[in-house]
């Protein structure tokens, strides 16, 4: 039986980066994986999803251009779709393989610091598990182990997926050509990324169930309405405050039937359906009982930070059944590595991560937005402009979208978190979300000289609003730019 100081179970974006700073640390690692490294981050998660977003996108964009010109708009088939999708799995794919490959291959002992093992590994002891591939038994024993073993689409009851008709985020990838027809079941920010994806090929009529009274609920009323009326605009039928009462797969379509708050009901047909209502944690066969392992009351491994009740046993990434992020798994990951052998005693901390949503337009956002400012009855001051205002979003005719800048209602005026929306928006938010990392105030981001004409000129813009230094004044333009400040005992009012 081989010893490790670090076996880590799962290969996947949180499972890797783990591995990785193990190896940092100068010891002998184990990456066991029972299926293909990389994991959802390449084949059905992260990396496909915005491989397809980056294509429809430019098909969108070229058809806007066609429209215009009153020629035929220009379609992709699926089988060229997949192609370009395959293609860019298979270079990340590569990458991986390339890269342990030269580990292994390295002389003397750093030669036997990483080992890749295939199978499904279970505990049979706190220190020891067994992997099983093609009928063969190994058992491979650690002084520490990390679970990062990802996760899985959710069910829900009453909902049969049989992935052909009735489809889940895994399976929509398996699609045999563009559908005529999908209803999307969740209109949270997969079940919105699909519902961009396929408007944007153009070939697809989409229909998007919403139970609440607006899609992506979690963010500012503003942000949500800006991506539902350009979905709409592109032929997104979104069914608003509906309840799914049945939905079943026959031979030649899917029959849903939706009843609305009003008590109105609606029966539709379609060709496919996605159920996309978030993921749950894989933890089947893991022998968790074995290693002495406790469980919380939604099933979850039971953590402190990551680690669990057996503190040589840590958890990251999706099978912590929370954030389930590849930029979070990741640093979930080197986090625990760090935490096993002391490099520092800091928290596991998910504060001011930076996010980004594939949609149309492009959403990112950094901290906390306007309304958890006033859930947490945090006194905030506010400043927005619009992509109108910025030379780099006219030049490539690309207006529609804001920047939304929060900050402490005091005289620091610290940044408690900022939504871009619009082209670019991702570029926009890293150096804000390291000013929030170090404490800075909004007075440095006035005064830097940004690149012209960027996207980013709006954020500086932003900034200098909120000091009463912009350089287009709100009260002017207040149709395309606005300052606002909330506190607890006060209602929303303009700056």
């Amino acid at each position: 039986m081989e010893k490790f100081d670090l076996c880590v179970i799962g290969g996947g974006p949180a499972g890797y980066a783990a591995a990785m700073r193990a190896i940092d640390l100068g010891k002998r690692v184990a990456l066991v994986e029972c299926d293909r490294i990389g994991g959802t981050g390449i084949y059905n998660g992260a990396l496909a999803s915005k491989t397809l977003w980056e294509l429809s996108h430019r098909v969108a964009t070229a058809n806007e251009v066609v429209r215009d010109k009153g020629r035929e708009p220009f379609r992709l088939s699926w089988e060229e779709i997949t192609k370009t999708l395959n293609e860019a799995q298979f270079e990340r794919k590569y990458l991986y393989s390339c890269h342990m490959q030269m580990l292994a291959a390295r002389q003397g002992e750093l030669g036997r610091q990483f080992r890749h093992i295939r199978g499904h590994a279970g505990f049979i002891s706190p220190f020891t598990i067994a992997v099983k591939r093609d009928g063969q038994v190994e058992e491979v024993s650690a002084d520490h182990f990390i679970i990062a073993t990802g996760s899985r689409p959710r069910s829900v009851p009453g909902i049969a997926v049989d992935e052909r008709r009735i489809m889940s985020s895994d399976g929509i990838f398996n699609l045999a050509e563009l559908p005529r027809s999908i209803v999307i079941i969740g209109a949270g920010v997969v079940g919105c990324e699909f519902a961009t994806i396929f408007s944007n090929f153009g070939s697809t009529k989409v229909h998007l169930i919403d139970r609440g009274t607006r899609i992506l609920p979690f963010e500012d009323e503003d942000v949500s309405t800006l991506v539902a009326r350009n979905l709409e605009r592109k032929g997104v039928v979104i069914h608003h405050q509906a309840r799914l009462e049945r939905i079943a797969a026959e031979p030649d379509a899917v029959r849903y039937l939706l009843r609305y708050q009003d008590g109105t009901s609606e029966e539709v047909a379609v060709e496919k359906a996605l159920l996309s209502v978030g993921r749950v944690a894989n933890m089947g066969g893991l022998g968790l009982e074995s290693a002495g392992i406790e469980l919380d009351d939604t099933g979850n491994i039971r953590l402190d930070g990551t680690a669990s009740s057996q503190p040589h046993i840590h958890v990251v990434g999706d099978a912590m059944g929370t954030n389930m992020l590849v930029n979070i798994g990741e640093l979930e990951g080197r986090h625990a590595v760090e935490r096993i052998w002391g490099l520092h005693e800091r928290t596991l901390d998910h504060a001011n991560v930076s996010t980004i949503m594939f949609l149309e337009p492009e959403v990112a956002g950094v901290g906390l937005n306007e309304q958890e400012c006033i859930k947490r009855g945090v006194a905030h001051k506010t400043a927005r402009v619009d992509y109108s205002c910025l030379s780099r979003a006219i030049a490539m005719r690309r207006t529609k979208g804001f920047f939304k800048l929060i900050v402490s209602d005091d005289a620091n005026m610290n940044v408690l978190g900022m939504r871009a929306v619009g082209e670019h928006a991702s570029s926009a938010i890293q150096a804000v979300a390291l000013m929030m990392r170090t404490g800075l105030g909004i007075h440095e981001l006035a005064d830097l000289v940004h690149p012209h004409p960027s996207i980013i000129e709006g954020v500086q813009e932003c900034a200098r609003m909120l000091l009463g230094t912009s350089i287009f004044k709100p009260e002017v333009l207040n149709d395309r730019m606005r300052c606002t400040s909330w506190k607890p005992d006060a209602r929303i009012k303009a700056a």
